[in-house]
């Protein structure tokens, strides 16, 4: 019974389920029947017969079992046990009789049959099923053929196969459903029982497969860390939204530790992850054994389609093989990949019908196939009869009538068949068969000995099959020939030969020096040839080959194909390959050569080949895992849209001779021509060797030419005994990896050495080619090893190189070209340089010609072995239409002449200020730069950089133009590296203009920041220096710059938004505590607002030093993007695709300053590919998020000027506080980031300072710490970016404890606006007076701070009095602070002694300041101890000022309304405005706003005052629109209102409420809307009257985790809207405070602070366990009994999360 509905069913059976009664079954099927059924399904009795082939062996004693599966439902699986006509089944050549006994299921439309695999020869060889209704014609019954093995050791070793009725191309309508089963890592997880899966799809599910036979085939399934692959072949689920797993739980352990599951499904091009990482036991976790897991991620992969491949072996002598087979298909979509046919089984035996279903790329109409084999095993000849190849396509039939519809349609096209087409033609799929002739051998000693051969299909007109004679040049070098085996893959228009191997030569030895070999090649008509690919496969001793040229003849239309090389296909020789990919050139270009000398190569096509090749970079990281590295050999093949570059051997690594080492990265180089984007890497290793697993981390591959960086993650091992066990893995590019950058262009540089003795060099030759502009390449070494530098650069010799190099623009200004003086007689004498490019437009080249005819040698001439060339002549070569070269010569007329530069280098004079170590110099001007030049010989001094001394230097150079920057560096040897740089002068010898330097620094490792290079610029240098990172990233933010990580953003990107400010965004990132929790991947986050409004990817890229997110830490970033406005949900992601990035986030948080909000976002999740729910990234919504205020702040720009004195530069920490009338900050420090706060220096940084505009006053203080801790500062301007406003501070003094009048290491600036300074100077007379009680003096130092409306004095330390034994009993001590700046009124002192000397206790009468200028004394009484031991023990007190007059608020005040209308056309008003004061006391009537005199306009403030009762602090108004005289509302009209503020007269309490809304018009006052108030500023007033002692209670409660207590001192500092308590020392007597899980409480005496906004709690790091981890804080004041909870539940420990030892908590609301 249905218990929501009471419907009822009834099953009626009355039969046994007994194998000995009835008809002996024990499974019944039962219809429903009731009142609900008008009809209840017959029971039909299905006859199977099941017919066993008669190949030896066919039979089975194994339990068989079918599955009949109809339109309306299925029967399950069924044994068949009670066979009607055979007492022994499924013998060899046996129909077995069996009755199915089921509820009708409609049209049979599959049959899924197989065995359990028991018993011995349980292999079986199914011929066919037949399955009729009982009672029904033999005519009716619907046969589905098999003809296949179900064996694990035959054909694909599957033992249950899924039939479909008789059709042709059988196994097409079949998808096979790849499953990767990993086993987990984790001891015990293997299990020994049954696996079994079921998946569930949108069309269908499959039914429970159990997995028996794995394509992979390990052995021993389901062990720890393995992956298993199995392949179902089943009919369309269409996509998979979940799947079951489980194990029936046999065994001896069966208990197993699932990992995760990935299915591949290529028909469709999806690749499904489902992590799952937990037990399947019945005794671990929730001790189940079954699973249901979704999909974390639908991938998609390149989509293949079924093909079915018929192969028919001859019936000759010997006519089969064993060797191995394989196929490749050519159409009009391309090729496949070149595919192996391969089963269990042994295959092509003579007179054979194989089949083959295969998956590969749809290619169309199919034009040709390759066959071949590669002639391994014995007897390898084979001779082919047919080819038969079939897929399904979709077309146009006419329909069926619905009776015999017996074929399943697959709907692969989805639903291309419309229903309402009753009668006619409909869309259908139908197998296309090309049927390719053979009747050949294929064998090396038959016909033309060739192992492969092109089909055409039967009846193609279009193609025939062609000769191409391939003509093989070896050059005339010593060494050019080779005895390695050479391969050749010509490709054409239509498509390619494949690779062929030169075997039959016309010369019996092959490939020797300066010969000739002739090759025949056959291959269906390639049309015009493209390219052609040559290597050998390096297996002979003398392999290295250098291959002159290779020609072509098309025997067909008798044209010649020109292919020039002239290159070394070597391992050891030019750049390492072993493969070559030629393009034809055009015979002008062969024959120009010829007609020049006799010897003539070709050898200027170099160009030309490489602008149409693609040189590849390739880097090969091995993992950094035990065992990581591999001695097999490596290869790779890259495949790209239009092709790919075939098997290449990684033998040359440019940087190790032993490869493949664990951690190592390896370069490797390749050239190929037109592959279009890289869509996929294959790599793999031949397994040779002793230790040949290979744990893969990535490949990196570099194609400067198109200018991007591609990383292929792999994180696996190629190992048969690791994973599952493959050798060979396709990798992907990870998208979020790429890189791009501006594409490079090929240059081809010849080198002239001179015919003069001793001319040739074995130095590492360089070069760098300048642009315009001063653009210039990166340095490039010419050779790239040993034996090359020996070969090249010989006396006499012309040497050619081509390079990809960043492109100069269209003229190359000058070159420097140089060597590093290395190897036996190291000087070269250069004539002159030669650079070829291709021209932009047209067909042809030009040549820059840069002579220079004298010596690179330290001995001869001047001793340089570095020179700067300039052009002389240019020579342009055109191809013309008509085939001609057209060559001209131009003289170049404004060539940069040659300058002397002389160096002057002053070496500072003090203490251990010289260096031995070599010093490097680089001069930048506007037309390019100098190059890094060592300065060797000084012209002055035989010993070089001694303290105070000047050596001079000169340097030859092309005109740099305006020179504006210097980079110099040592290379810190001998000892006594450290030098102390004071200053460099440049001075131009040709137009006399000298540049300054002024230095002044250290270059040394164990000084300052310990840097032993850095740049200067000119003195008086006005342009960017080190750009700002707020500019930079506005500017990058601005350009949407993160190209590479933005590439192929996701496709939702729907809303673009106007580009709003750019804010900065505070992030905090902690790593969780687990064993693998760290991450080495880049980590991003976004941002979204409303409407998907978000910013770019913000990456936050760790700091200098760091590799990774380590466990247990927590990492700080700040980073610049869009305001996207009020944050909805952030996205935090990782780069990384390898199961080792996977990562544990403990917690993120993200704060906005400038709304003074934060976000922390409680993660705990793992983000990794095969940890929890599989997924790199994840959005987090706000909701979930705990949201804390925090002080709003503002970003100004601040710009610091050091003074242009000497020395004025400092290396100390400078911190800076600033005040305004709103509050002030807290200390900041400036970081110095390299060279800020030098000499004659302006330094622009952004700031983030509290909302406390306007400001008052800076307070600038150094600490005096570093190698330079005196500071001459200038001046120091802030700019506030959103208003503009300007604040100038003038000091120009040094800030110094041994230098300036001052002597003093801080300062106070007023703010300068518009030439008026905001606080004016005056001198503070402090009067002191001690209280007449018994031991009321002290001799303890007593310091004082005075707090006022604009800001503190700072700390004064009380020292110089009247008297000269201060603070005894009864005395007045006066103390003089001249030259302050003014607080104006005052509102409290904060006084406190350091406890020192014999008898500290002290008790204070009261204070009095009196303000010079104001001429005003403040009073401040006390009347109180500050000592331990009396009173409540504190020896720090605030005293509140008594000369306030009370104000009495009780009766009526004035309030002042501003209201501001929107500047837009359809804002203003005529009609009036009311409006509602709702405060904390009362509320208010309502106030009319009347309209007179024309208000309410466009963009107009407008001011309104009314008197009122008080009604205390404003927390929101009611705002509305009313009529004039009540009249009634016509048209319905709005007032747009942008800002109200409101003004309490009486105290001056300021009240802002933020509107931006449209008040619509009413007769009545019934209609309006509310606004809360979004910010409010307390005037001076009104926050001294609150100012009255209070006590306040401070829990403090320690964690309770290990480790968690501490013995150092705590001190808290807590901030309240009325100021700050200043920062007190937290004890207790005689108590062990802040132990493990304890609560401290702790009673302090403060001025009321107000609502709290924060506390700072530190500690001094003393005593040996000082590492504490604070749970939380709770402050009480307990005048009002108001609790505040500042939760932390972090470390202060300096070795664990981000090291700090103090931190600031906001209140928890």
């Amino acid at each position: 019974m249905k218990t929501l509905t009471k419907e009822k069913y009834t099953f009626p059976c009355e039969r046994w389920l007994d194998t000995n009664e009835d008809d002996n079954e024990v499974v019944r099927e039962l219809p429903a029947t009731g009142e609900l059924i008008a009809e209840p399904l017959p029971l039909i009795k299905y006859r199977v017969t099941v017919c066993t082939g008669t190949i030896g062996g066919s039979g089975t004693d194994a339990s068989v079992f079918v599955n009949l599966i109809g339109e309306q439902g299925d029967t399950g699986d069924r044994q068949l046990v009670n066979c009607k006509n055979n007492v022994n089944k499924f013998e060899k050549g046996n129909m077995d009789e069996f009755i199915v006994e089921a509820v009708a299921i409609g049209q049979i439309r599959r049959v899924r049959i197989g065995h359990d695999s028991k018993g011995g020869g349980c292999g079986w060889f199914l011929d066919k099923v037949v399955v009729r209704e009982e009672g029904q014609a033999e005519a009716q019954a619907i046969e589905f053929p098999c003809n296949r093995w179900l064996d694990p050791n035959e054909d694909d070793g599957q033992i249950v196969r899924e039939l479909v009725p008789f059709a042709d191309g059988q196994r097409l309508y079949n998808i096979a459903y790849n499953i990767a089963v990993k086993t987990g890592n984790i001891p015990g997880g293997s299990s020994d029982s049954n696996v079994f899966v079921k998946l569930y799809g949108d069309k269908g599910d499959t039914g429970k497969m159990m997995l028996v036979v794995s394509s992979n085939n390990l052995g021993n399934y389901f062990e720890t860390g393995r992956v298993d692959i199995f392949t179902v072949e089943t009919s369309d689920i269409g996509q998979i939204n979940r799947l079951l797993i489980g194990h029936t739980n046999e065994g001896m352990r069966a208990g197993w530790f699932l990992d995760s599951v990935q299915i591949m499904v290529p028909v469709h091009g999806k690749h499904y992850m489902f992590p799952s990482h937990r037990w399947l036991d019945e005794d671990e976790a929730d001790s189940k054994t079954e699973v249901e897991i979704y999909p974390s991620e639908i991938l998609d992969m390149e989509q293949l389609i079924n093909y079915e491949i018929t192969v028919v072996t001859g019936d000759v002598m010997f006519a089969g093989t064993n060797a191995r087979v394989f196929i490749q298909i050519y159409g009009d979509k391309g090729k496949t990949e070149i595919i192996t046919l391969k089963s269990r089984s042994n295959n092509f035996e003579r007179n054979t019908t194989e089949i083959f279903k295969i998956e590969a790329k749809d290619v169309g109409k199919i034009f040709k196939v390759r066959i071949g084999h590669d002639g391994s095993g014995i007897g390898s000849g084979w001779f082919l009869e047919t080819v038969d190849v079939k897929h399904l396509i979709m077309a146009l039939m006419p329909k069926e009538k619905k009776k015999d519809d017996k074929k399943k349609k697959k709907k692969k096209k989805k639903d291309e068949e419309d229903e309402d087409e009753e009668e006619g033609d409909e869309m259908q799929e139908v197998v296309l068969t090309y049927h390719f002739p053979c009747s050949r051998w294929l064998a090396g000693g038959e016909e033309d000995g060739e192992l492969v051969v092109e089909l055409l299909p039967e009846d193609s007109e279009e193609l025939e099959v062609n000769t191409y004679e391939v003509c093989v040049f070896t050059g005339k070098v010593q060494g050019a020939g080779t005895d390695g085996n050479a391969f050749i893959n010509i490709y054409g228009e239509n498509g390619d030969t494949g690779e062929r191997y030169l075997r039959n030569s016309d010369n019996l030895n092959k490939f020797e020096r300066g010969q000739e070999d002739v090759f025949i090649v056959t291959a269906v008509d390639l049309g015009p040839l493209k390219k052609l690919r040559i290597r050998h496969d390096n297996t002979q001793p003398h392999s290295s080959w250098y291959l002159d040229r290779v020609e072509i003849v098309d025997t067909k239309d008798d044209t010649t194909y020109y292919f020039p090389c002239n290159r070394w296909l070597a391992v050891d020789e030019d750049d390492g390959q072993l493969a070559r990919e030629l393009v034809p050139v055009d015979e002008a270009f062969m024959r120009k050569d010829e007609d020049e000398d006799d010897e003539g190569t070709g050898a200027t096509l170099g160009l030309e080949q490489k602008s149409m090749s693609t040189t590849y970079t390739i880097k090969v990281k091995t993992g950094e895992k035990k065992h990581a590295g591999t001695d097999a050999n490596v290869f790779a093949i890259l495949f790209g849209e239009n092709d790919d570059t075939g098997i290449v051997n990684l033998k040359a690594c440019k940087n190790y001779k032993n490869k493949f080492e664990q951690g190592m990265i390896n370069e490797f180089t390749v050239e190929a021509v037109d592959l279009g984007d890289l869509e996929k890497l294959r790599i793999g290793h031949d397994n040779s060797g002793g230790s040949a697993g290979w744990f893969l981390d990535w490949v990196e591959v570099d194609a400067p030419s198109q200018g991007q960086r591609l990383r292929f993650p792999c994180g696996r091992w190629l190992d048969k005994g690791e994973d599952d066990g493959a050798i060979v893995r396709d990798l992907y590019p990870a998208e979020l990896q790429t890189e791009l950058y501006m594409p490079f262009v090929p240059y081809e540089i010849k080198i002239f050495t001179s015919d003069v003795f001793g001319a040739g060099t074995d130095a590492d030759v360089f070069i760098v080619l300048y642009g315009g502009k001063g653009v210039c390449t990166q340095q490039k070494h010419l050779c790239v090893n040993k034996r090359e530098r020996r070969l090249y650069f010989e006396r006499g010799a012309e040497d050619m190189f081509i390079v990809e190099l960043e492109d100069v623009g269209d003229i190359i200004e000058k070159i420097r070209i140089g060597h590093d003086n290395r190897g036996t007689n190291p000087g070269w004498h250069l004539d002159r340089v030669e650079i070829r490019r291709q021209l932009r437009k047209g067909k042809g080249s030009e040549t820059t010609i840069f002579p220079c005819e004298s010596w690179l040698a330290k001995s001869e001439g001047d001793g340089e072995t570095v020179r700067e060339l300039v052009p002389s002549e240019i020579i342009t070569q055109k191809l013309l239409r008509d085939g001609k070269l057209k060559t001209t010569e131009t003289e170049v007329e404004d060539a940069l002449e040659t300058h002397t530069y002389k160096v002057s280098v002053r070496t500072g004079d003090m203490f251990g200020a010289g260096t031995d170590a070599n010093v490097f110099l680089t001069i930048y001007g506007d037309l390019g730069d100098t190059g890094e030049r060592k300065l060797a010989k000084s012209e002055n001094n035989k010993n070089k950089f001694e303290r105070g001394e000047v050596d001079k230097f000169t340097i030859e150079a092309v005109d740099l133009g305006q020179v504006f920057k210097i980079r110099i560096r040592h290379d810190n040897s001998m000892i006594g590296a450290d030098w102390y740089l004071d200053q460099v002068e440049v001075l131009d010898e040709d137009t006399e203009e000298v540049y300054m330097f002024l230095c002044e620094r250290w270059l040394s490792t164990k000084k300052e920041d310990k840097r032993i290079e850095r740049t200067f610029f000119v003195k008086g240098y006005e342009g960017e220096r080190h750009p700002d990172p707020f500019a930079k990233n506005m500017a990058q933010a601005k350009l949407g710059l993160d190209r590479n990580a933005n590439k192929k953003k996701k496709k939702k990107k729907v809303a673009v938004m106007e580009e709003g400010p750019i804010i900065p965004y505070h992030f905090t990132l902690s790593t969780g505590v687990d064993r693998d929790a760290s991450t080495t991947a880049r980590v991003y986050v976004i941002i979204i607002g409303p409407n998907d409004v978000e910013t770019d990817r913000l990456w936050l890229d760790l700091p200098e030093g760091k590799k990774s997110f380590t466990a247990g830490t927590m990492e700080h970033f700040v980073c610049y993007g869009t305001d996207v406005g009020e944050i909805k949900r952030v996205e935090l992601g990782h780069n990384g695709v390898t199961p080792e990035s996977c990562w544990l986030v403990d917690e993120l948080s993200v704060a906005v300053p400038t709304k003074g909000i934060k976000y922390i976002f409680p993660c705990k999740c793992w983000l990794a590919k095969d940890r929890g729910d599989g997924l790199t990234a994840r959005l987090f919504n706000v909701l979930d998020s705990s949201t804390i205020n925090i002080i709003r702040k503002v970003v100004y720009s601040a710009t610091v000027v050091t003074g242009d004195t000497q020395y004025a530069g400092t290396d100390t920490n400078i911190f800076l506080t600033v005040y305004g009338a709103n509050g002030s900050t807290e200390e900041m420090l400036l970081p110095k980031k390299e060279d800020r706060f030098e000499r004659g220096q302006e330094d622009t940084f952004s700031l983030e300072i509290d909302d406390i505009a306007p400001l008052k006053k800076i307070r600038v203080r150094i600490d005096g710490s570093g190698s330079r801790p005196d500071w001459f500062l200038d001046r120091i301007l802030m700019r506030n970016l959103t208003t503009e406003e300007v604040y100038l501070f003038t000091y120009e003094n040094w800030l110094s404890k041994t230098k300036g009048p001052k002597r003093t290491k801080a300062c106070e600036l007023a703010a300068v606006v518009d030439d008026e300074e905001m606080v004016e100077k005056t001198t503070y007379i402090i009067q002191v007076q001690t209280s007449d009680v018994g031991g009321a003096g002290t001799d303890a130092n007593v310091f004082l701070m005075v707090f006022g409306e604009y800001g503190d004095t700072g700390t004064l330390p009380l020292k110089e009095s009247s008297n000269r034994n201060k603070f005894e009993r009864k005395a007045k001590d006066v103390f003089r602070f001249s030259d302050m700046l003014s607080l104006g009124e005052l509102s409290k002192v904060r006084v406190w002694h350091d406890n020192k000397g014999p008898a500290p206790g002290w008790h204070l009468e009261y204070i009095d300041v009196k303000d010079e200028a104001m001429d005003q004394t403040f009073r401040f009484p006390c009347d109180r101890w500050l000592a331990k031991n009396e009173d409540d023990g504190q020896i720090m007190r605030e005293l509140a000022c008594a000369n306030n007059d009370s104000i009495d608020l009780s009766d009526k005040t004035k309030y002042e309304i501003a209201t501001t209308t929107a500047n837009t056309d359809d804002a203003p008003t005529t009609e009036n405005a009311w409006i509602v004061l709702e405060g904390r006391k009362a509320r208010s009537k309502e106030f009319v706003l009347e309209n007179k005199k024309k208000k309410f306009l466009c963009g107009a403030t407008d001011t309104f005052e009314f008197s009122s009762k008080h009604v205390g602090e404003i927390a929101g108004i009611c705002l509305g629109h009313i009529t004039k005289d009540g009249k009634k509302v016509k048209n319905e009209a709005f007032w747009h209102v942008m800002e109200v503020v409101v003004t309490e007269r009486e105290l001056g309490n300021k009240y802002f409420f933020h509107c931006d809304a449209k008040i619509p018009l009413a007769a009545k006052k019934d209609q309006f809307l509310t606004f809360e108030c979004f910010k409010s500023i307390e005037s001076f007033a009104s926050r001294v009257r609150n100012l009255v002692p209070v006590k306040y209670e401070i829990i403090i409660i320690t964690g309770d985790v290990k480790g968690a207590g501490t013995d150092a001192n705590v001190f808290i500092t807590v901030y309240g809207i009325n100021g700050d308590s200043g920062k007190r020392h937290l004890r207790q007597k005689f108590r062990n405070l802040f132990e493990r899980g304890r609560t401290d409480r702790f009673v302090l005496e403060m001025l009321d602070l107000g609502e709290l906004l924060r506390v700072k709690v530190e500690h001094d790091n003393n005593g040996s366990n000082c590492g504490w981890y604070l749970e939380c804080v709770e402050v009480t004041n307990t005048a009002n009994s108001v609790t505040t909870i500042f939760n932390c539940g972090n470390w202060l420990d300096t070795s664990k999360a981000d090291g700090q030892i103090q931190r600031v908590l906001y209140p928890k609301y």
